[in-house]
């Protein structure tokens, strides 16, 4: 029997669909088709795999070689079935014993010397053959993303010699050295370094706290940027489970990340000139963008009416679903996207806007329209506005005082209070549904009379009245409170109010 088959995974978003390599040797003229529907990079790796098989001092069979990748109807692209249609070719031939490939999966580029090279979304295809229970052999340079996976049964390779020694049971290949674990990182920016700004701070402590988006209006130079780089030192650490999906974005992205540092969340700050397809991602091979890059972390964008109004409105969806669905004409992706939106603005167009110096010379329309590029459905879907106004000079040059907590103290209020929002259902006050809001942001009488009298006064929208529960839930968490009081509805409201006249 010349018929080998060896199993191997496609990339498709963040998912890793099951691909099936068969090889068969027939009589005939001698040739190597491959069909399947590959792509320009993987019919070439008839010609790869030809030159490394025979550069790794094994025989290129001299017949017929019919590769089929199935199923023949999801679209294959890129050099990760190099490895696998290699190896199906040598057991087809007898090179290789067959029943050694069973209970494995291949990944890996070949170079023509027969060294294996890395391969992108290695990660999201460990955690499918997980669930398979069987060993995958990856490159060496794949050693750090899949070391993070402890109950993967993964062997790395540097070249085709070692993988066939490995299955030839002559010398057997290394497992990933395990991943380090290092919840913050020493170079994280501290939030002592920011003097002043009381008010902004209690906001992005607020934020930290529940999961909420925040935007930061001021003057330039107020701290703004500052203040939101300083988020993700604050934030709770990710969980295991949080920090391998983070993981399996970037492995899809082909971006690198420190395998000492991979249970820090993520940090974005995209630049106003990018695109649309930049920040949600996409491309005819579709590929993660950089609200998919935060998943689980901080999107911060700067100078928020500078971006074109039509990319913004693109965030509106994911801020709700937690997840983006890109859809070409010849495939679809889906990427997660539970980030957590920063955002930073100047009050009007030449940034000075309530001076007290009398500085802006910017007109009602001016400011109008500057602040009109930014659509009320998506100010409506930010829970927190606080404003950054200029901090005196004689604040900036006295003394450190306490009211300017470092990084760590914040972050232990802030993980006390997520733990009590986890432990009463099972997630940020944020993501709360309506029904889980109905249970767990109940008022009194005089908060619901408080609440009411807002709504009227500030036209909040029934999305508004929602998120306003959730931000007073995560302030009464902060105060390790049990209901929601009237001062916790009070200051929630205080920043909405700052939202509608943004």
């Amino acid at each position: 029997m010349s018929l080998a088959v060896v199993l191997t995974r496609a990339s498709e978003g963040v998912a890793a669909p099951l691909v099936t390599v068969e090889v068969h040797l027939s009589g005939g003229l001698p040739g190597t088709s491959i069909v399947g529907l590959p792509e320009a990079a993987v019919r070439e790796a008839r010609d790869r795999v030809r030159v490394a098989i025979q550069n790794t001092q094994f025989e290129y069979p001299n017949r017929r070689v019919t590769v089929n990748l199935a199923p023949a109807e999801l679209p294959k692209d890129g050099g990760r079935f190099d490895l696998a249609i290699a190896l199906g070719i040598l057991a087809a031939g007898g090179q290789v014993p067959r029943e050694a490939l069973q209970g494995c999966e291949f990944l890996g580029e070949l170079a023509l010397s027969g060294e294996l090279r890395p391969v992108p979304g290695v990660l999201p295809a460990l955690l499918r053959a997980r669930s398979g229970k069987r060993c995958v052999i990856v490159p060496v340079e794949n050693a750090a993303e899949a070391s993070l996976l402890s109950d993967v049964d993964v062997r790395v390779a540097r070249t085709l010699a070692e993988v066939c020694a490995h299955l030839r049971g002559v010398d057997s290949l290394p497992a990933p050295a395990p991943a380090a674990v290092e919840a913050i990182d020493a170079s994280t920016p501290d939030l002592a370094d920011v003097r002043g700004q009381l008010h902004a701070r209690r906001a992005l402590e607020i934020a930290a706290a529940g999961g909420h988006h925040l935007l930061m209006i001021g003057p330039p130079g107020t701290g703004k940027s500052m203040l939101a780089a300083r988020l993700s030192g604050i934030l709770p650490p990710l969980a295991e489970t949080e920090a391998i999906e983070a993981c399996a974005v970037r492995s899809v992205a082909r971006e690198p990340f420190d395998v000492h540092t991979w249970r820090q969340r993520p940090y974005r700050a995209p630049h106003h000139t990018a695109s649309g397809v930049a920040l949600v991602g996409g491309g005819s091979h579709p590929r993660p963008g950089e609200i998919s890059l935060a998943h689980h972390g901080v999107l911060f964008l700067d100078e928020l009416p500078e971006f074109d109004r039509r990319v913004l409105e693109v965030l509106r969806e994911p801020m709700e679903s937690g997840r983006i669905m890109i859809s070409r004409a010849a495939r679809s992706a889906e990427f997660p996207a539970h980030f957590q939106l920063v955002a930073a603005m100047n009050p009007c167009p030449c940034g000075y806007a309530g001076d007290p110096g009398g500085r802006c010379h910017c007109t009602p329309d001016a400011i109008a329209r500057y602040r009109g590029r930014i659509s009320g459905p998506l100010l409506d879907r930010i829970d927190l506005t606080v404003e950054v106004p200029r901090v005196p000079l004689a604040e900036l040059d006295s003394p450190r005082h306490a009211a300017d907590e470092n990084s760590a103290s914040v972050r232990a209020r802030v993980i006390a209070a997520r733990a009590i929002a986890m432990q009463r259902a099972g997630k940020p006050n944020a993501a709360l549904t309506t029904r889980e809001i109905e249970r767990d942001c109940t008022l009194g009488d005089t908060e619901r009379a408080l609440l009411q009298r807002a709504m009227d006064k500030l036209g909040l929208s029934a999305r508004a009245y929602h998120r306003v529960l959730r931000v007073a839930r995560s302030i009464a968490d902060l105060a390790g409170a049990e209901r929601i009081s009237r001062e916790h509805l009070a200051e929630a409201i205080q920043y909405r109010r700052t939202n509608t006249t943004a």
